[in-house]
């Protein structure tokens, strides 16, 4: 036996099969302080280029969205080894207005192409969109306020898996009228 069955035990977490997935990322998702938030973790990562889409600026938005535009790039990162649960708090965290698609990116440090997830916005017509949208820029203005509202987010999103917002709510009031506090 050469180890074959072995090699099956690395996908196995906890008795459950796992398979990772490769993340474009190329706004908000590139700050690692947001990455960590929404994972825990901050995953490995290679920076890469998106070709046939362009970074859009959103009117009265602080994060951005790509849509395709011919002859333009976008320069992002994936994120490697994305879990299932993982990918699921990004498909939360980017909601309605963005679609999940497979495209495809060049890794800038090998030039060699991958296939990977990304989030495009899903009106390509939307009006709202304009200009460029700076990396560098939104860090200065907004990273600071945007990795606080994450917080927020993430904390609402595990809620239900714990007991919903009420019935905490209610046993957290209930037991400061059973225990007075002590003056």
């Amino acid at each position: 036996m050469s180890g074959g069955a072995m090699s099956s035990v690395v996908a196995n977490v906890g008795g459950q099969s796992q398979s990772l997935h490769k993340v474009f990322v190329y706004g908000s998702l590139m700050a690692e302080d947001v990455c960590r938030v929404l994972l825990n973790r901050i995953p490995q990562s290679s920076p890469a280029l998106l070709n046939g889409y362009h970074r859009y600026s959103i009117k009265g938005r602080v994060y951005p969205a790509i849509v395709p535009v011919e002859n333009t790039a976008v320069a992002g990162k994936v994120l490697l080894g994305i879990t299932d649960p993982e990918l699921h708090i990004l498909d939360e965290f980017e909601d309605v207005e963005y679609e999940r698609s497979t495209v495809e990116v060049s890794l800038m440090d090998t030039s060699e192409s991958l296939l990977v997830q990304t989030y495009v916005w899903s009106n390509k017509n939307d009006p709202n969109l304009y200009g460029d949208w700076d990396f560098e820029e939104w860090k200065q203005l907004h990273m600071k306020d945007f990795v606080k509202m994450t917080s927020g987010f993430m904390e609402k999103l595990e809620l239900p898996e714990a007991k919903p917002r009420v019935a905490t709510y209610e046993s957290f009031f209930q037991q400061d009228r059973e225990n007075p506090p002590a003056s």
